[in-house]
């Protein structure tokens, strides 16, 4: 299990929230909004009803959502009482500019999850079907287009 203990730079403007044992955090196929660190407690993650993984204190997961635009792929369910910390696009961003390793560590995470899922259910399960294979994208097209490199 990979864990990271977030800096507390968000403290002060990111207010903890509490599920008690059972309640739903968020539904496999549900739009993304946020991840989430685990402060206290234990989540479950189910993919199609089945246990996936179980994320203990000072874990995270929703970090998909943080990357693209997809539906949950899973369904996280308060395994005891919990209190989890949100992460927000905008903070997410924020520390991947800021903290280079905090990118690391969710790549590393990603990876994993993608191994373990494969091994435990034989292929990547997605909420309803796969999304569509994106096409092959350049890197340089893709920078010009968001006005990160001058076109010459």
């Amino acid at each position: 299990m990979i864990r990271v203990r977030l800096p507390n730079i968000f403290e002060k403007e990111t207010t903890p929230v509490s599920y008690s044992a059972g309640s739903v955090i968020f539904s496999e196929g549900q739009k993304r909004d946020r991840m989430y660190v685990v402060k206290a407690g234990e989540v479950d993650l189910l993919v199609r009803g089945q246990l996936a993984e179980t994320v203990p204190e000072d874990g995270f997961f929703g970090e998909l959502a943080m990357i693209d635009d997809s539906p949950r792929t899973v369904t996280a369910v308060a395994k005891i009482d919990c209190t989890l910390i949100p992460i927000s696009e905008k903070q997410f961003l924020f520390l991947s500019q800021e903290i280079p390793m905090f990118a690391l560590i969710i790549m590393r995470s990603m990876g994993r999850r993608i191994r373990h899922r494969m091994a435990l259910f034989g292929v990547m399960p997605w909420p309803g079907q796969p999304p569509d294979p994106e096409p092959s994208i350049s890197l340089v097209s893709t920078l010009e287009k968001n006005k990160v490199l001058a076109n010459p």
